[in-house]
């Protein structure tokens, strides 16, 4: 973890990866970047429309070229999707590139974060409580299979999980 230079946050939607992205970049002098904000710079769309147009294999596909791009970047914080875990090439370029961070939260905190949001289109035409479930069962051992450490962000301000990410890495570094 020592000569990583990147931090890659990843962890279910709702979760706080770009908050906490943003705040962390900005308390270690890195620059932020956002996977879905980098697709939605590139294509000029917004996910939902990428969703509804080439469906979530396409989306995934553009998320795949991002990340493989974005990891390559030195001295960033990046947030991704929270679906950015499925495909292997993701989970391995994040790990090999980077420290990475699980940022785990509750169902129910996701439902709170989540529940007026209308840019996820995993939760549109769904139970939301249902599909969160769902994702969360099997992207789960993902997130901990490359994690390097686990942050709760359940009930917690941005600032603090900021300030913890950042205090592991500095603890890391010195042990």
């Amino acid at each position: 973890m020592l000569s990583k230079h990147n931090i890659f946050l990843i962890g279910p939607m709702g979760s706080g990866k770009t908050a906490v992205g943003r705040h962390l970049a900005r308390m270690m002098r890195f620059t932020f970047h956002d996977s879905d904000a980098d697709i939605e710079a590139k294509t000029g769309v917004d996910i939902a429309f990428i969703f509804e147009k080439e469906g979530e294999s396409g989306f995934r596909i553009r998320e795949k070229e991002s990340i493989e791009r974005l990891t390559r970047l030195e001295s960033i914080v990046l947030a991704t999707g929270g679906g950015a875990v499925i495909e292997e090439d993701n989970r391995r370029a994040l790990a090999e590139r980077g420290v990475v961070v699980y940022l785990a939260t509750s169902i129910d905190q996701q439902l709170e974060r989540t529940r007026h949001a209308r840019h996820r289109p995993l939760l549109n035409d769904t139970n939301p409580e249902q599909k969160l479930h769902e994702l969360m069962q099997r992207r789960a051992i993902l997130y901990a299979e490359i994690a390097d450490f686990t942050v709760s962000t359940d009930g917690r301000r941005v600032q603090l999980v900021a300030e913890e990410i950042h205090h592991e890495l500095r603890r890391a570094r010195t042990a």
